[in-house]
């Protein structure tokens, strides 16, 4: 499986390198945000790749939910505990903290080619969120994330396909929402899953802005600057000495 790159299986538990990570964030995910940077100090495991390694391990359902708990540091043996009815899946540490938790029902397939198309798709969209769609959701409704420490993380995420087998798979924004609640933004991104001309299923992402304070167009303007510089860094920025992903 294309995903066995990002990480390694010490002892039975899964472990993901901080260089692993960050180079599926910015390679499959083409997600820059810095706090997946192997030297970032608030580093963190982007979901995507969590969500990445359930479904090339257990196979994609046709109906899925993933619900993130906690934020995963690098370097944390992990566990992907299946119940007994195979219907939930939660990714725990040597402790029993829950760093996420999956549903699914329905048919599933495990055929490496579809779930590899489906998941590189899947996570292409997290690439676009920032500046494309939350830049101007924010400024629609008068609000922007701190400049200085941009907060956005993903809260859930939900699947529901007509059909599994979809060849050359894309999402289509459907539509994106904004809901204020002070100093947070809870925005839900609804999409359409697009295959051979024809709508083959619905997803949809919910994230978590922080910080939130009034819209400054010169402050964005300045965020937009510094995404578009650690983005021409290239995916493999902050690896050179590090241990390159395995594979890699």
């Amino acid at each position: 499986m294309f995903s066995d790159q990002f990480y390694s299986v010490q002892d039975g538990r899964i472990v993901i390198s901080a260089p692993q990570a960050s180079y599926f964030a910015k390679e499959i995910a083409g997600d820059f945000n810095p706090i997946h940077d192997p030297d970032a100090r608030r580093f963190c495991v982007p979901g995507d790749l969590l969500f990445t390694i359930v479904v090339s391990r257990f196979g994609l359902s046709e109906n899925m939910t993933f619900k993130f708990r906690n934020l995963l540091g690098a370097e944390v043996p992990l566990e992907f505990r299946e119940s007994e009815n195979g219907e939930a899946i939660n990714v725990v540490d040597e402790a029993g903290k829950v760093y996420l938790e999956v549903t699914r029902k329905g048919a599933v397939t495990r055929d490496e080619k579809v779930i590899e198309e489906f998941s590189r798709c899947y996570v292409a969209a997290s690439g676009k969120n920032f500046p494309h769609t939350l830049k101007p959701l924010m400024e629609s409704h008068g609000v922007m994330f701190n400049p200085d420490r941009p907060m956005v993380m993903y809260e859930s995420m939900s699947l529901a396909l007509t059909q599994l087998e979809n060849p050359h798979p894309d999402l289509e924004l459907n539509n994106a929402d904004l809901e204020v609640a002070g100093k947070r933004g809870n925005v839900t991104l609804e999409y359409n899953l697009q295959s051979s001309g024809k709508t083959v299923g619905e997803v949809a992402k919910r994230l978590v802005l922080g910080g939130l304070r009034e819209y400054c167009p010169e402050a964005m303007a300045g965020i937009i600057e510094e995404f578009y510089r650690l983005k021409a860094r290239g995916t493999r920025w902050g690896m050179e000495s590090a241990d390159q992903p395995a594979g890699l």
